[in-house]
């Protein structure tokens, strides 16, 4: 079994004890590997790596899905190629954007990606348009982020990738996430759960894809659903 999560909402969010329920099972079952798949970029996921507390990943994938690295945080070479090369440059894409007043770069660490504060959807289709010929793609959630990717890029295509670059079974995963950056991941045959209080936007595109469950539980109580729901697996320890 490998669980593939979010971080911010998802795994780092939610009452407490259920956390801590949630990651002592994860170190007692060493077989289980996990993956965080986060917008994060790579030195605020770091510093998760040197807290005990926290169950520490087999892999890590940031950046909206535009890095892939190892349990260390060093990239996976075998499966960066792709991403550099579709990647136009950090220069080139806010040269096409310059201008835009909507648009707030946001001050967190980004590789591979420029991200953004937006404050409309509608701003959406500007920046789609001004990008056409850089073959970048956006990504628009929560009602306020702006990603720009590489073209095909994002958390779902990465984590098929490392999937099938694992030999693992789609089963045998489970993903969760609770915003429309999370879509992605759902759309690729894995079984899924949107945790409790994930945005409206997910829960709307999710309600028809296969395998896909809308948990009530917040955060780590909505993983541990999804645990038993799936896999028929009890948390106790």
């Amino acid at each position: 079994m490998l669980i593939a999560t979010d971080l911010d909402g998802t795994f780092l969010a939610g009452d407490p004890s259920k956390r801590r329920d949630l990651y002592q099972w994860l170190k007692l079952e060493t077989h289980i590997q996990l993956i965080y798949v986060t917008g994060r970029g790579m030195p605020l996921v770091l510093p998760l790596l040197e807290d005990a507390g926290i169950p520490q990943p087999d892999f890590i994938i940031c950046d909206v899905g535009a890095t892939i690295a190892d349990a260390r945080g060093d990239l996976i070479p075998d499966l960066m190629t792709e991403i550099d090369i579709k990647w136009p440059g950090e220069d080139a894409v806010l040269q096409a954007l310059e201008g835009l007043p909507s648009l707030q770069r946001q001050e967190q660490p980004q590789a591979r990606r420029c991200s953004f504060y937006c404050d409309s959807e509608f701003t959406t289709n500007s920046v789609k348009d001004r990008l056409a010929a850089l073959e970048c793609d956006v990504l628009f959630s929560a009602g306020r982020y702006l990603d720009v990717l590489p073209k095909n890029v994002n958390k779902g295509s990465s984590l098929n990738r490392l999937i099938r670059h694992l030999n693992i079974n789609a089963a045998d995963v489970l993903v969760a996430g609770d915003t429309l950056n999370d879509l992605s991941m759902y759309r690729h045959g894995f079984n899924g759960v949107c945790v409790g209080g994930s945005e409206i936007e997910l829960l709307d595109a999710t309600r028809k894809i296969p395998k896909v469950l809308h948990a009530a539980g917040m955060g780590c109580e909505g993983i541990s659903e999804a645990i038993s729901h799936f896999y028929k697996r009890s948390l106790t320890t």
